[in-house]
């Protein structure tokens, strides 16, 4: 059973993840309207991580005896100057989102609940994951500069990124 907090934080953190795989969505529009055919892959591979994470936080906070539910939403932004400014704000977004996991992580051990606190773990290893891949992918466009053949290269390279579900085990 899920205190009246970590509930509360539970569900506002879902609809950030909902949040966050609609703004990857338009990353993804964004970047194909820019002719980036492999950046948009690669953010649609995002969007698709990102309703796998929504989808964890709604079947948890159900299994948990509550409702699930989804809030309103602001809009995610849409436009971007560059692919280098995509990946800066997604980068900008995943540690956010980090930060969000630590904070229910910390919640849930003040509230001492253990499910809740396995539960998130997972959570925490993603996101050494999101940031580093972001990371990656920023050095390389700073490398890259305006050059087009390299971000030809580039997107070459982030569009052959596969979605992956997670293992049973991990869902």
């Amino acid at each position: 059973m899920l205190s009246k907090k970590v509930y509360k934080e539970l569900n506002k953190h879902m609809n950030n993840e909902f949040f966050s795989a609609n703004l990857y969505l338009n990353m993804s529009s964004a970047a194909a309207f820019m002719g980036f055919k492999g950046v948009a892959n690669w953010f649609n591979v995002q969007y698709q991580e990102e309703m796998i994470h929504f989808t964890k936080f709604y079947n948890y906070i159900n299994s948990q005896g509550e409702q699930a539910v989804i809030e309103n939403l602001k809009n995610p932004e849409s436009k971007f100057s560059s692919l280098l400014d995509m990946f800066e704000k997604t980068l900008a977004h995943e540690q956010f989102v980090t930060a969000c996991i630590n904070k229910l992580v910390d919640l849930a051990v003040k509230e001492k609940d253990n499910a809740t606190q396995i539960f998130l773990q997972w959570f925490v290893t993603e996101q050494i994951e999101e940031e580093e891949n972001d990371r990656d992918i920023i050095a390389k466009l700073k490398l890259i500069g305006d050059n087009g053949y390299g971000q030809l290269m580039l997107d070459n390279e982030l569009g052959a990124r596969v979605f992956v579900p997670p293992a049973a085990s991990g869902a």
